[in-house]
């Protein structure tokens, strides 16, 4: 048996009125509506539900059974939606992101998108700076770094994805000059150097260890200015493959590098992790990144 529970509120209006005309000003629609909701409940039920005549409606004996029950549904469906809305207030408010800017226009303009399709109640306050915020001070209610390992009194997270580091170039570098396959030919290519201090300090002593540390010609005082330089045919250079991976511009030499075991980890206070906006937010990201991890 299949019917619309909507078309119960028809039912319960008709029977506290009498007429269709008197509940279609209650429901605030027109009386052929009305009319036509009831014969459709009816048909569905396989009953008749109400007695009709010149003087109006009447419940039968079927109606007259069903009318607590149809009540019932109705002040649930009414609880319900009470309950909804309460959850959806309490879900809303802002919600304080910190992450590097590198992670904020790459990966996280499609996931912010999304997030706010789905939960229109909850604003993001985006920090993109390269400092460490303290979350346990208030700084921020979510982080999204990366890390060797979680650290700091009352911090919980857990790590999404393995941040793997690969040398990049554009397709039209590697159409103009090809794609180094070794570090004997990358030696012979434009290297560019950067991505903040202490990203430059790790990828310029790697550099020096495979013996192409002049092979550098210019230096970016950011991540994001490494990847611009890169996505703009000036050379190549070290990019996060997980980021890297997601554009079609670029490619992966295949040289391997030796990095230290860090991911990309989703970091709040244990004081806010079940805080509902909070909470809403950290499932989501996760969720998303968990999906491009997969990828």
């Amino acid at each position: 048996m299949n019917f619309d529970w909507n078309d119960l509120r028809y039912l319960i209006a008709v029977a506290d009125t009498g007429s269709t005309a008197m509940a279609a000003r209650a429901l605030r629609v027109n009386a052929t509506t009305v009319a036509r909701r009831l014969a459709m409940l009816e048909q569905a039920l396989g009953l008749t539900l109400f007695d009709r005549s010149q003087g109006g409606y009447a419940l039968s004996e079927a109606g007259a059974a069903l009318l607590d029950q149809a009540r019932g549904v109705a002040s649930s469906t009414a609880a319900f939606a009470a309950a909804a809305e309460a959850r959806r207030r309490e879900t809303g408010g802002t919600v304080k992101l910190t992450t590097s800017e590198l992670y904020a226009v790459t990966i996280l303009v499609p996931i912010l998108r999304d997030l706010t399709d789905r939960y229109p109640e909850i604003s993001v306050e985006l920090d993109t700076s390269d400092a460490i915020r303290d979350l346990a001070a208030g700084e921020a209610d979510i982080a999204l770094r990366s890390l060797e390992r979680l650290e700091g009194a009352g911090l919980v997270g857990r790590r999404v994805v393995s941040e793997q580091w690969a040398f990049y170039a554009s397709r039209s570098y590697a159409e103009a000059h090809g794609l180094p396959g070794d570090v004997v030919q990358l030696g012979t290519h434009t290297i560019i150097g950067g991505g903040g201090d202490g990203l430059w300090q790790e990828y310029s002593a790697g550099l020096a260890a495979y013996g192409i540390r002049d092979a550098v010609k210019m230096v970016q005082g950011s991540v994001l200015g490494l990847l611009a330089a890169v996505k703009g045919g000036l050379g190549v250079a070290i990019l996060p493959a997980w980021v890297a991976d997601q554009d079609p511009d670029l490619l992966r030499c295949p040289i391997p590098i030796e990095t230290e075991d860090r991911g990309l980890w989703l970091v709040a206070h244990e004081r806010l992790r079940n805080t509902p906006r909070v909470r809403a937010v950290l499932d989501f990201l996760a969720e998303w990144l968990l999906a491009l991890r997969r990828n």
